[in-house]
């Protein structure tokens, strides 16, 4: 088992910043022998779950969804078992609850089906 836990989230002005953290725990060594991949999703009452970017423990190799736009930067910290997600230029639209999420399950590394555990949720909220 693993566990997640998200922080850093908040309340920010559009084009601030914020910076989201989640911190494994549990077994979090077997997520290196193991094709483990840590993402992070955001979800709104009026949208289903959205991938937002996602990093291998092992290789790094960041990706992102088309919508962050260079605006965000996730990395991880191996030695601490930690994630975080670096967001610059934020827009009212990034309003949203944050999850982060690790495993190697079926799917591609956007796919929500791709994840064994999730972390309880971190709010954003960038005003206008």
């Amino acid at each position: 088992q693993v566990q997640l836990v998200e922080s850093g989230g908040g309340m920010v002005q559009a084009g601030g910043s914020l910076t989201l953290s989640c911190a494994a725990s549990g077994r979090p060594y077997s997520m290196y022998v193991s094709n483990f991949v840590m993402g992070w999703f955001r979800q709104t009452p009026e949208k289903e779950r959205e991938w937002v970017a996602a990093i291998s423990w092992n290789r790094a190799s960041p990706t992102y969804a088309d919508f962050v736009e260079g605006r965000f930067t996730i990395s991880r910290d191996k030695d601490k078992n930690l994630v975080t997600l670096q967001m610059n230029s934020l827009k009212p639209e990034d309003t949203a609850v944050y999850y982060c999420a690790t495993g190697s399950g079926v799917g591609t590394w956007s796919m929500p089906t791709r994840y064994n555990y999730w972390g309880q949720g971190t709010q954003v909220t960038v005003s206008s």
